[in-house]
């Protein structure tokens, strides 16, 4: 399956990507950002939030085909 993978903020500094295609196998997301980290080492040093198609969503999530995933740095605010 083809996955569009989006980088926001710093994370678009440690990929020095802001958007990429990744083909993969059905996955959940937790094997997902292990693919990145190993792909990507700094992102081991770096938090971050996942959306899939632009939800929120924790690591068991499964991806479906031709998901939109964002990888989130922290948010401050006030």
């Amino acid at each position: 399956m083809q996955l569009t993978i989006k980088y926001f903020g710093l994370l678009a500094e440690v990929t020095a990507t802001t958007e990429e295609l990744l083909e993969t196998e059905t996955c959940s997301v937790f094997e997902l950002v292990k693919t990145l980290k190993n792909q990507y080492p700094k992102l081991g040093d770096t938090n971050f939030k996942i959306a899939v198609d632009q939800q929120l969503i924790d690591l068991n999530y499964i991806i479906e085909t031709n998901a939109e995933i964002a990888l989130l740095p922290p948010f401050a605010g006030g």
